[in-house]
């Protein structure tokens, strides 16, 4: 597709305990929703709050990791998701190299 280029970074939310784990490994193999679609789901910053309102809204304890999509190379397939919108998805792991910030929401 051509047009407008894509943001150089986008998000991935995680659950405290998500983060825990990819701290301690490294490496992010998905959450379970990643897992049974066959790639990590990420929003780019204007998607965030709809993916938060949408599949996180009773949650706490929620970390955001910005993700350097250029470190993650072909592994980046941006595709039609929610509303007809372009989302990006890793079709491979996430590592933690990849990650250039974290912040927690309340």
């Amino acid at each position: 597709m051509t047009g407008t280029p894509h943001p150089a970074t986008a998000n991935k939310i995680l659950t405290a305990e998500q983060w825990a784990q990819f701290e301690a490994d490294g490496v992010f193999h998905g959450a379970p929703v990643d897992l049974a679609d066959g790639y990590i789901h990420l929003s780019a910053a204007d998607q965030l709050q709809g993916t938060l309102d949408k599949h996180f809204a009773q949650a706490s304890g929620l970390v955001i990791a910005e993700v350097d999509l250029a470190a993650l190379g072909e592994t980046v397939k941006w595709e039609v998701s929610r509303g007809g919108a372009l989302f990006p998805h890793i079709y491979g792991p996430l590592p933690m190299a990849a990650v250039l910030g974290v912040r927690e929401l309340d």
